[in-house]
């Protein structure tokens, strides 16, 4: 039997997506390419659609949802995004927590003092 060598490349996502073209151009056949208009959304457009089609998107679902949506800007946009509100949340109940903790070790250090 024949000994057969396999050798992996692997990307990270950016250096993925400037590397490897991943349109489909080369389905298409050359003389065909010419031919076919491709249809050009300007942005405006894009959320004039998606503004009319809102509600009758999917919240919920891997692909054609909001959910695909939300899941893909984020990482386009990058996973540290956080809107101003949720950081204020955080922050918050971080804050909470703190003060929960203190009163918690005053209580203690208080019921430790009384005589028994």
């Amino acid at each position: 039997m024949a000994q057969v060598n396999l050798n992996k490349t692997v990307f990270e996502k950016r250096q993925y997506q400037k590397t490897i073209d991943t349109s489909f151009s080369q389905l298409i056949p050359s003389n065909q390419t010419s031919s076919i208009a491709t249809p050009t959304v300007s942005v405006d457009q894009f959320f004039n659609y998606y503004n009319q089609l809102f509600f009758d998107i999917p919240k919920l679902g891997d692909t054609n949802s909001h959910e695909y949506l939300i899941k893909t800007s984020q990482e386009y946009v990058g996973s540290s995004f956080q809107s101003d509100n949720i950081q204020a949340l955080i922050d918050e109940v971080t804050f909470l927590r703190q003060q929960n903790l203190d009163l918690t070790t005053q209580i203690q250090t208080l019921s430790n003092s009384l005589p028994k």
